[in-house]
């Protein structure tokens, strides 16, 4: 056979796979349509196996397919760390870091975590987004995220996971509302109350556990609205749209007109999880869960005992 896999084999690979249309993906590729068939034909010769269903009116991966995207994603992102790094370096700093994080994590866990990095490991250059659940461990698992911070019980194979705060929850009311933290008696005075919740696709156990509080007391909440974000919950709140459960950090960084009751005397906690692929190469991930592990003690006493 007269040629071989090439990188651009790969780019060509990837883009169909992900655009599943040959006139779009050629777009984008910058080629022509019957340039991009004969690419992917040769891949497919030198693999010897069918990397796409054409027999269809749409074009779909076939189970190889399937696997090689997964495979040339990892590759791909693998060589931006790669470049990033190299820049890094020749920039003279030492690395960098990309951390995702929930809004309840962004007052004390976040915040420590940095000023810790920046004493310890002062060429560690830090970039933070906050994103949901889902969203981070996606990231991490395709290598563009290294550190990110969830509440989340079960992640994907491959993902490491370590305690860094429990704290209980709190009852989210507008600030008219005639209930207060002095004349509150327990959650079942709000069985008639529409409720917004995080969303459960995010995360499903974190839906069920706040379920799980109103069910302890006597009835299922009548959820009307939905949201990742804590910010637009609390404006619905602060709209008389509904009340929330929420962790107890989360009263702190926002302006809002909304009230929060500490519901201490319920069994029902929350956790906060810092999670990592366990074969991410960023040389900065050692460093970084080092200093995590030798922290988490100060915080886990910090979220039991914060005012």
């Amino acid at each position: 056979m007269g040629y071989q896999i090439e990188l651009r084999h790969l780019k060509y690979f990837q883009v169909l796979a992900e655009e599943l249309k040959f006139r779009k993906a050629a777009e984008r590729l910058f080629i022509s349509q019957p340039g991009l068939s004969r690419q992917i034909m040769q891949m497919e010769e030198i693999f010897n196996v069918a990397l796409f269903d054409r027999s269809k009116k749409k074009v779909e991966l076939t189970a190889a397919g399937l696997y090689l995207k997964d495979e040339v994603d990892f590759l791909f992102n693998h060589l931006e760390t790669v470049k990033r790094q190299l820049d890094n370096i020749g920039q003279g700093r030492e690395t960098e870091l990309r951390i995702g994080f929930l809004g309840s994590a962004v007052q004390k866990i976040v915040p420590e975590l940095v000023l810790g990095l920046n004493k310890e490991y002062p060429g560690i250059q830090t970039i933070l987004d906050e994103m949901p659940n889902k969203m981070q461990i996606e990231l991490l698992e395709k290598d563009k995220l290294d550190l990110g911070f969830v509440r989340l019980h079960r992640l994907p194979e491959g993902i490491s996971r370590h305690l860094v705060q429990q704290e209980t929850f709190s009852l989210v009311l507008p600030k008219q509302h005639p209930i207060n933290e002095f004349n509150f008696k327990g959650i079942a005075e709000f069985s008639n109350e529409p409720f917004i919740f995080f969303s459960s696709e995010d995360s499903p156990f974190y839906h069920d556990l706040i379920t799980s509080i109103c069910e302890d007391h006597g009835f299922r909440p009548k959820v009307f609205h939905r949201s990742v974000n804590a910010l637009t919950i609390f404006k619905l709140i602060e709209e008389g749209m509904g009340l929330a459960i929420v962790p107890t950090s989360l009263q702190y960084g926002y302006n809002l007109n909304v009230r929060f009751i500490e519901l201490k005397n319920i069994p029902q906690r929350t956790e906060l999880y810092v999670a990592w692929k366990a074969s991410n190469r960023n040389p900065a991930l050692k460093n970084v869960i080092k200093l995590l592990r030798k922290s988490i003690p100060e915080l886990l006493v910090t979220a039991k005992t914060a005012p």
